[in-house]
């Protein structure tokens, strides 16, 4: 090999040398240099609004829910309450720009709020709500929870010796109509002589004049009662101490049993939880981006947002409710439903009890399906 081929031969293995170098010298640096890391995402910011006291059960459902969000997904969550209608568009101006989700009951202000909605797109807003979603941004929900008021209304007609039950309602809106009326026609469904006394407080929280309405329509012969609203239980309670009169009870929105427990055998029960997951999870995995929906169905019985309270043991009925009520429902009965309710006729026996859970488990089968009427019910 001559000095031109011996240089050139050098001259190779020194190329491949420093490229062998550089490949390594790469591959270290690739494993040692420090990661990027993503800058972390903001906490989710919830804000509830309310319109009336936080003890009002319809406001305090939600708040319940949120609560639970705030421990299941560590989100912010503010409210206030006491707002009332007249300032509720205001304030969710105000408050849009501190949270990605807003909650709200909008029901008094329904065209305004969603003027309100209109000017923050890039804010989810979940309203309570008669009317419908608004594109991109306005979801809105309501408490369906008439079919478990249906099965009440079944245990009322079936209960009631005077043939007279009673029902103290808030404001005759259409979620509220829609509750009285499925009670009403439970009711009729399996006693076809029952009278229904209805009263409507104008309002949504005052106990002390609901218990008044309600202690009207126990003089007047009721000997069953739907607490509507707050206020009668404390009339049943008062007429069990000073008359020894036995009213079996349905409370509303949350388990009451706990207001009356020797009189309150279960009621409608509404869970927000399965609308505020969806909600959460939705708009997270739609990368912050708001949706327009009707949220109805995450209320009903089929996603878990309408219950029968304390069901299947209502919290040990046996032993925890006066012993003249548990006698009523531990009778055999047999309760037949008829169409509209039904595909064809249906025949349910067994204590109330039993033929509660049958009932439950038609309904989520699809084969039972409770009446939804919205006109103002009224008294016969």
């Amino acid at each position: 090999m001559n000095r031109r081929e011996l240089g050139i031969a050098t001259g190779a293995v020194v190329v491949i040398a420093l490229i062998i170098v550089a490949i390594i010298a790469g591959a270290v640096y690739l494993t040692t240099r420090p990661k990027e890391e993503k800058p972390p995402k903001e906490v989710l910011r919830i804000g509830f609004p309310i319109t009336t006291l936080v003890e009002e059960p319809w406001v305090g459902v939600i708040h319940k829910a949120l609560l639970k969000a705030q421990s299941e997904y560590g989100i912010v969550y503010e409210w206030t309450d006491e707002i009332g209608y007249a300032d509720l568009p205001r304030v969710l101006r105000e408050w849009a720009p501190k949270y990605d989700i807003i909650f709200s009951d909008v029901f008094g202000c329904e065209a305004s709020a969603r003027v309100s909605a209109k000017d923050f797109p890039n804010v989810q807003f979940v309203m309570g709500s008669g009317l419908g979603p608004v594109e991109p941004n306005v979801a809105v929900f309501d408490d369906w929870i008439h079919e478990p008021a249906f099965i009440i209304g079944i245990i009322a007609g079936t209960l009631t010796e005077s043939n007279v039950i009673g029902v103290v309602g808030g404001v005759p809106i259409p979620e509220v109509n829609r509750l009285v009326n499925a009670y009403i026609q439970g009711a009729k469904l399996v006693n076809p002589n029952v009278k229904v006394k209805v009263s409507f407080l104008g309002e949504w929280f005052d106990p002390p004049r609901v218990k008044e309405l309600a202690l009207a329509q126990i003089r007047a012969g009721a000997d069953v009662m739907y607490a509507e609203r707050y206020g009668v239980h404390d009339a049943a309670l008062e007429v069990l101490t000073t008359e020894n009169k036995v009213i079996p009870l349905f409370g509303n929105l949350l388990d009451q049993w706990e207001l009356a427990p020797e009189l309150v055998i279960t009621g409608p029960e509404w869970d927000m939880w399965p609308l505020v997951k969806y909600v959460i999870e939705t708009f997270e995995e739609r990368g912050r981006k708001p949706f327009a929906m009707d949220l109805a169905e995450w209320t009903m019985m089929g996603k878990g947002g309408a219950k029968l309270a304390g069901y299947p043991g209502w919290h040990n009925y046996g032993t925890r409710l006066h012993p003249a009520i548990v006698q009523k429902l531990n009778k055999t009965y047999t309760v037949t439903l008829t169409p509209p309710y039904v595909a064809e006729d249906m025949v349910i026996r067994g204590n109330m009890h039993d033929i509660c859970g049958k009932i439950i488990d038609e309904i989520l089968a699809g084969r039972i399906r409770a009446p939804i009427d919205e006109t103002v019910p009224v008294s016969d």
